[in-house]
Parts: structure tokens; C-alpha cells; sequence
């Protein structure tokens, strides 16, 4: 019989985030260095560049891989011969390793969590609650199986209640294409197949959990059907040309993971749920000796990949550009962002409707202004802003006509794809839609010099903030023609990698 310590369990949860803020999983790195090495479209290249470049970053600055840190899934596997020490239940245990992860000095995460999800969604301030799964297994150990999972590739997920004769392949590859890029693909996908309709959910969810190894699966071949539809789904998906950031290129992801379960013989549930390019998750065994140790792993393990802005780049000083200089971008162009950035994400962007609606005078001058669709982390030391890349852009997609006929605004930044009626409007007002690169969070807060709140201070990370920034790497995306990279770029790639199989097939 194993007795399993409160402190020991709460500080290996507290432990295992912090390290998971920051730290790439080692097969995921090298994951995506083999879809940076076969990538050929530049635009995708340039994006997992960022992604691995960042991801070192992080590792060694022990700051967050992304500003969204996530809601906490644990998985705790409890052998039933263990007797735990604690005054807590699993669920309290877990939630008191969470508040002192989230809250820790030296690297504090961001809070992300709100209660009342359905009415006022107040930010619990602490990221707390998790969610917890419980199992009970034989032996006398607790296995755990942590993750922080960000929103962008959360609001992604799937569900489906096929028929028992439908194919499961061929709904995942008419699904994927509607999910987007707000995912921050390259990514992986978890599929749970059967159970009932959460258990698939929760299928998906954990197989999310395991390792890289589909380059192991194809080199071995497939022995089961769960392996024969891991190969046949990764091969497939790839062809569709959605690429790193939606932006076009032959990985869209790096491994496909499948769990199934028993079901009914009327059903079949699946559930089809993506992580994106900030996979975040570690693996621990408590056998009563003590907390568990995480080992961190050796930084020459990263690659060494370098990005540098090619010649053809246009600067742009966002404290004097205006709408004529911006009808000259063009999609697909790398652009670098200097001067005074305002940025605003869902809760700001609600108010600011409100406002509006009530004829009151908005806190902030938005005509002829760019906004970042951002929340970012809190600095420390001589940090100007926390880890602070892109939201998802489609979220405020309701707000953009509004933000640009009312407000003012000339151009957006964020991550991701705008939808037909939001490009629509960009055309229309002859703005400009800028992608950032979801997943390189830190290093896009190095281009941030200042940062100061100027509005709505009490929305917390979702206030209003001006950046002060310095060459911030952007692309554009929607240009004021309404001409649009997250449609052209995979509908080219797809045609690429079918006349290149055509090639193939002939020789």
C-alpha cells in the first residue's frame, strides 16, 4: 500500500504546469523540425520557424510558450491500494496546484478561466477550476496526466453522431477544412470513437496525451484498425494543403491520435479534437517516496533554426501610415510593424458595442488606429508585456464592421482566417486584415518595447492596451481588396501536392 502525501501531490501539479508553460514536449520539437525541413512553401516555413524559434526561447527564458496558458485537463489514474494523507478531495488537489502554478512570481500564467460561463463569466483569477477525470486501476501507485489547452484549438473541436455504416475517414477530412486556422496548425488531432457522446469526448481528449510516433507507425505498418486509421487520416489530411497557420504547405498536421471504445450497435459517436502548435503535457507516477521530479530537457536538443525578414519587406510606422499607404499592401506580403499598437480582444470589444449602443463616448480614439486582437501575460523584470501573441481573429468577427464603419479602424492583427462577410467588410472600407503567428508568443513580445493599459483596466488581461512595438513580424492576410491568404494560400497547395502525387504516380 502506497500513501500519497496532499503537499506531495499539490506540488507535483504546481510543478508540472510551470514546466509545461514553458516547455515543449521533445517529440513535438522534433515533429515539427522534420515539417520545417520538408516544407516548400515559404510561407508555412517562415511560420514553423517562428514556432520552434519561440519554442526555444521560451525553454531557455522559462517563460510561457504562448500567452493563452490554458484550462488544466488532468488525468489521474489512482491504483486501488493507495491510501492518500490529505484533508482534500482529488479535484480540491488539483485546483490548489493550479492557483499556486498560475500564481507563481517568477512566472506567473495567465488566468483564463470564468465562472457563470453562461451568464456574467467572471474570471476566477486563479485559472482554477481544472478538469479532472478519475480512474481507479489496479496497483499502488497515481498516475497523472497533465495539460494546459488553449482556447484557440479548444473552440475547434468537433462532434459527430455518424451512422454505424458512415466512414469515419471521410467526415474528419470533410470536417477539418471548416475548423480553420484558429487552431494553429501544425498541430495534432485526438479522435475518440464510440462509448457515448462525452465518452468519445474524453477519448479524444486523452489520446492527446500520448506521444509522437506516426514516423514509427509508417516505418512498422499498421497492425489495428485504430493504426490503419491513424495512417490513412495523416496521409490524407496532409494532402488537403492547409499547411502551418492555414497559410498553404504540405504539413498541416504532425501525428493523428485514436482512441475507441465499445458502443451501441445503432451508434457511432466521434469526436474529433485538435492541439495546436503549443501542445502542452507531462507525464507523472507519485508512489508515496515523495513529489515527482520533472527532468528538464537539454536545450541542444532543440534545432537550430534561424528566421530573418527577407529584402522584400515593407515597414510600416503605424503612428503615421494611412489608408492610402495601406491599399498598396498586398496579400501574402511581410510586413513589420513599428510604433503605437492598440489591442483588444472579446470582453473589450463587447463593451465598446455597448458604448456605442448608449451613445457614450468610447475611453479610446480608434480612427486611423491598428488593434491586436491579444491578451497577453503579465511582465516581469524589465519585460515590457508577457508572452503576447494572437487570438483567434473569427471571435470578433461579429464586432468588425462596427469597429471599422463606427470606430474607425483601418487594419486588425491577430491569428487565423476572417470569414466571407468579414473579408467583405475589409473590402468594403478598403482596410487591412494582418496575421500574426499563433504559437510564438514570446517572441513576439520582444518586439513589444512599452505597454500600458488605456482602457477597460478591469477586464484584466482582455483590457485595452497600447504597445509601443518595433518591428513586429506580420502578414498580410486580407488586403484592402479583399483578396485572402487562408483561401488562396491552401486551394494553391492542394493543387501543388496533387500535381506532385500525379508525378509521383507516373514514375
Amino acid at each position: 500500500m502506497s500513501i500519497i502525501k496532499k503537499q506531495d501531490f499539490i506540488d507535483s501539479v504546481a510543478d508540472a504546469l510551470q514546466y509545461i508553460s514553458y516547455y515543449h514536449p521533445l517529440d513535438f520539437v522534433q515533429a515539427l523540425e522534420k515539417a520545417y525541413n520538408k516544407e516548400q512553401s515559404q510561407a508555412a516555413k517562415d511560420a514553423i520557424a517562428q514556432i520552434l524559434i519561440n519554442s526555444r526561447m521560451a525553454a531557455e527564458g522559462q517563460r510561457p510558450l504562448c500567452q493563452d496558458t490554458g484550462i488544466v485537463t488532468c488525468f489521474v489514474k489512482i491504483g486501488m491500494q493507495v491510501q492518500w494523507d490529505s484533508d482534500l478531495t482529488v479535484q480540491e488537489m488539483v485546483d490548489e496546484g493550479v492557483r499556486r502554478a498560475y500564481s507563481n512570481p517568477d512566472n506567473p500564467l495567465r488566468a483564463s478561466i470564468v465562472s457563470d460561463p453562461a451568464g456574467r463569466r467572471i474570471n476566477t483569477k486563479d485559472n482554477a477550476p481544472a478538469v479532472v477525470h478519475i480512474d481507479m486501476v489496479p496497483g499502488g501507485e497515481v498516475e497523472v496526466a497533465i495539460a494546459a489547452k488553449g482556447g484557440g484549438s479548444e473552440n475547434k473541436s468537433k462532434m459527430v453522431m455518424l451512422n454505424p455504416s458512415d466512414d469515419v475517414v471521410e467526415w474528419v477530412l470533410n470536417t477539418l477544412p471548416t475548423m480553420g486556422a484558429g487552431w494553429c496548425p501544425p498541430g495534432m488531432l485526438g479522435i475518440g470513437i464510440g462509448g457515448t457522446a462525452e465518452k468519445a469526448a474524453v477519448l479524444a481528449k486523452e489520446s492527446l496525451m500520448d506521444p509522437v510516433d506516426i514516423h514509427e507507425l509508417i516505418e512498422r505498418g499498421a497492425e489495428t484498425t485504430e493504426e490503419k486509421l491513424r495512417l490513412e487520416i495523416f496521409e490524407k489530411a496532409n494532402k488537403l494543403g492547409i499547411g502551418a497557420q492555414g497559410l498553404g504547405g504540405l504539413t498541416t498536421v504532425v501525428d493523428i491520435k485514436i482512441k475507441s471504445a465499445p458502443t451501441h450497435a445503432a451508434s457511432k459517436p466521434v469526436v474529433m479534437i485538435p492541439n495546436c502548435a503549443a501542445t502542452r503535457h507531462v507525464h507523472f507516477h507519485l508512489d508515496g517516496s515523495g513529489p515527482a521530479e520533472l527532468t528538464p530537457p537539454k536545450l541542444e536538443d532543440w534545432p537550430e533554426v534561424t528566421w530573418e525578414v527577407g529584402e522584400n519587406v515593407r515597414r510600416v510606422d503605424l503612428n503615421t501610415v494611412t489608408r492610402d499607404e495601406i491599399k498598396e499592401w498586398k496579400m501574402g506580403e511581410t510586413v513589420l510593424l513599428s510604433g503605437k499598437l492598440l489591442t483588444g480582444r472579446d470582453a473589450a470589444h463587447k463593451r465598446i458595442q455597448e458604448m456605442l449602443h448608449n451613445g457614450e463616448p468610447l475611453p479610446v480614439d480608434f480612427k486611423d488606429r491598428f488593434i491586436y486582437y491579444v491578451g497577453p501575460v503579465d511582465a516581469i523584470g524589465d519585460e515590457a508585456v508577457g508572452p503576447a501573441g494572437p487570438t483567434t481573429a473569427t471571435r470578433m468577427d461579429k464586432f468588425t464592421d462596427m469597429m471599422l464603419e463606427q470606430a474607425g479602424l483601418i487594419g486588425m492583427v491577430g491569428k487565423a482566417e476572417r470569414g466571407p462577410a468579414t473579408v467583405e467588410s475589409i473590402k468594403q472600407h478598403k482596410a487591412v486584415y494582418l496575421m500574426a503567428v499563433g504559437g510564438a508568443a514570446y517572441l513576439v513580445a520582444k518586439a513589444v518595447k512599452n505597454a500600458r493599459v488605456v482602457a477597460f483596466e478591469d477586464l484584466g488581461m482582455e483590457a485595452i492596451y497600447e504597445f509601443d512595438v518595433e518591428d513586429m513580424p506580420v502578414t498580410v492576410a486580407v488586403d484592402s481588396e479583399g483578396h485572402n491568404a487562408h483561401v488562396a494560400g491552401p486551394a494553391i497547395w492542394k493543387a501543388n501536392i496533387e500535381e506532385l502525387d500525379a508525378r509521383l504516380s507516373e514514375l
